[in-house]
């Protein structure tokens, strides 16, 4: 089962009532009914000041190379849910992803027939975090050497995505520019 499934329905679990059975898990004198915790009326929002102390601006470059086209739809909600929380935390995101190997795959308007069939719902919703991040202002690159090696047209790629001739050739010179890497793969 997917983690984040796995989580939730955890998550699920612990808010229904628990019954337990007198028969034959329990002594007869034991309560029938185990207590479940009143709903907290607000969550807590988590902050990262110890981090962020003294900083208004931060600059992160991801690579991203993944064989999953739901581990990569995955990653680009949880990457704008990072850009998001540094906003909310009065520190400006400057964002880049670096796509590289398989991942570009899942990158393209006219995807292999096969991921097409058995990976659509993911594909959208890749298609759909690539549109949110760049009117976020995330610059995104597909590595042409992975577009070459992966067959996969450089001229399908989904509107706001650029090219780039070596991701690892952009990577180094994102790093040597102060971006901090956060490899995913």
């Amino acid at each position: 089962m997917p983690r984040p499934l796995r989580s939730a329905l955890l998550s699920l679990a612990l808010l229904l009532p628990i019954t337990v059975s007198a028969e034959n898990t329990a002594p007869a004198t034991a309560p029938t009914t185990l207590p479940v915790p009143a709903p907290v009326a607000e969550k807590k929002i988590h902050d990262d000041a110890a981090a962020l102390k003294g900083f208004r601006e931060a600059r992160g470059v991801f690579l991203i190379d993944f064989t999953d086209a739901g581990k990569t739809a995955f990653y680009l909600k949880v990457i704008r849910g990072t850009h998001q929380n540094f906003l909310r935390q009065g520190v400006k995101p400057e964002l880049v992803l670096v796509f590289i190997g398989p991942t570009v795959k899942f990158l393209t308007t006219r995807p292999e027939e096969e991921i097409a069939h058995t990976q659509a719902d993911a594909l959208k919703a890749i298609a759909e975090e690539v549109r949110l991040l760049k009117e976020l202002g995330v610059r995104m690159e597909v590595c042409a050497v992975a577009t070459e090696v992966f067959k996969v047209d450089n001229a399908s790629l989904h509107p706001g995505l650029e090219l780039t001739g070596d991701g690892f050739v952009s990577l180094i010179g994102w790093q040597t520019q102060g971006y901090k890497l956060v490899p995913l793969f």
